[in-house]
């Protein structure tokens, strides 16, 4: 079946076409009219698209999300928005709210959750695909309740959006509360050790003390060293006043009286050389400058006695004086050793305060932070433009409806044009000769000579299934 075909069965049955479309005009039209008005109220809120924090100044990446936008529509169509906004209008202490309740669900469950079902069927949140602006529309049979239940999910989904942002801040703020007690026990622990380390040791300022104890010990070690080196040559020169040596030591060559003794003997020895020339070893002279000889030896070697003995005590005062400042230096360094060992005792303690004290204060900061934001009412959210009762009513459209209905009413009047010319197929047109009964077509006269022939307009042949 050709075009042509198609077009001479729809002229044939225009009348079943128009009836269609006439019908299906008229019953829209009819419903359309009939149909309870709806109305539908938008309101709109802006998201804060900087994502900072308006307490903390602190970005928040999670708006920077994909996401963000998804989970903040998600927010608004939720079941705890929808029974924040049944509590704020107080529709469930409406009687009508109540009647219709009990006669559509004969008082089983729970009026709340069945308000929030309804209320959220009738509710369309969209986002922008573009921006940070997301409307909030609430369809019903009345313009003010509609605005006002779409104001009313503007404003329950802002208090969410702060709720959900303010407990878990407030739940922080209760387990720093703890953890501040507890930090702060351990620092007045922290200091009453320290202390008490401190009076039991008796220090006031270990460092300046070290300083001073670390000074006497550098005092005491360098004069063990000028001790000792004054021992050992006290020692090398005691040696020396030993044996057959004893007059080259140089204590007691260097000695004045010795010297003298010396210079003494030696005139003597001059005298007694020209005396015992002179006379003989019995002359009362001779004897006189013998004796004279005798006695100045004699003499020095006393005073050499007394030389020898002189560097000896003082090689042993020296070597007393050296045990003396080695005792004391040992004794001097094992007080700086304690000296270290309490400063190290203290120093444990000072970073044990130290450690109490920054983490009492990191702790501290952090519970006064999360106490402010616990507290806080401010939210990234904001009431762009708040719906108002609308005029005109979003459904039923009339005339969309009517558009629709002549498209759909044209497609089944050819739809059912075609159907009745199937169940009582005729003959239109040549081309249905040729191909249902297959045989030539000779001639076809058209309209004017059929007309001079006169020959009267009759129904077309059916066609024999």
């Amino acid at each position: 079946m050709n075009l042509s075909q198609i077009l001479l069965i729809l002229k044939a049955r225009y009348k079943i076409v128009l009836l269609t479309l006439i019908v299906t005009v008229a019953v829209t039209t009819l419903v359309s009219i009939l149909l309870p008005k709806n109305y539908t109220a938008n309101t709109t809120v802006i998201v804060n698209y900087k994502g900072v924090d308006p307490v903390t100044g602190v970005a928040l990446p999670a708006q920077l999300m994909p996401g963000y936008m998804a989970t903040q529509v998600d927010i608004i169509s939720s079941k705890n928005v929808a029974l924040k906004v049944i509590d704020a209008l107080k529709l469930a202490e409406n009687d009508a709210v109540v009647k219709s309740f009990e006669s559509g669900t004969e008082g089983q469950g729970n009026i709340k959750d069945w308000l929030s079902e309804l209320l959220l069927k009738n509710l369309d949140v969209t986002p922008s695909k573009t921006s940070s602006i997301i409307d909030i529309g609430f369809k019903g049979s009345n313009p003010q309740f509609a605005a006002a239940i779409s104001n009313a999910f503007a404003e329950a989904y802002i208090h969410t959006n702060i709720q959900l942002k303010v407990e878990p801040s407030q739940k922080a703020a209760k387990y720093f509360t703890e953890q501040v007690k507890d930090l702060r026990v351990d620092l007045e622990h922290a200091q009453e050790r320290l202390s008490k380390y401190q009076q039991e040791k008796g220090i006031i300022s270990v460092d300046e003390r070290l300083d001073v104890e670390r000074a006497r010990l550098n005092e005491l070690s360098s004069q063990l060293v000028i001790a000792q080196s004054q021992s050992m040559e006290a020692q090398s020169r005691q040696r020396n006043t030993i044996g057959s040596g004893v007059y080259d030591s140089p204590d007691v060559a260097s000695n004045p009286l010795i010297q003298g003794l010396k210079t003494e003997i030696a005139r003597a020895e001059a005298r007694f050389a020209d005396i015992s020339q002179k006379v003989e070893r019995n002359h009362p002279l001779y004897q006189g400058a013998k004796a004279e000889i005798d006695n100045l030896k004699a003499e020095l070697s006393r005073q050499t006695q007394s030389v020898s003995g002189s560097v000896a005590t003082n090689s042993k005062i020296l070597k007393q004086r050296e045990s003396e400042l080695r005792a004391a230096l040992e004794s001097q360094r094992a007080k700086v050793l304690d000296l270290n060992r309490d400063r190290d005792a203290l120093a444990v303690l000072t970073r044990e305060i130290e450690n109490a004290q920054r983490a009492y204060d990191v702790t501290t900061q952090r519970y006064t932070q999360s106490n402010i934001e616990g507290q806080s009412n401010q939210s990234d959210v904001a009431i762009l433009n708040p719906a108002t009762a609308p005029i005109q009513p979003s459904s039923p459209k009339v005339l969309l409806n009517i558009v629709l209905s002549v498209f759909v009413g044209v497609l089944l009047g050819i739809g059912f044009g075609v159907v009745a010319e199937m169940l009582d197929r005729r003959v239109r047109s040549s081309e249905d000769l040729l191909d249902v009964l297959e045989v030539p077509v000779l001639a076809v006269l058209p309209k004017d000579k059929r007309r001079l022939l006169g020959l009267k307009k009759t129904n077309p042949l059916r066609i024999a299934n």
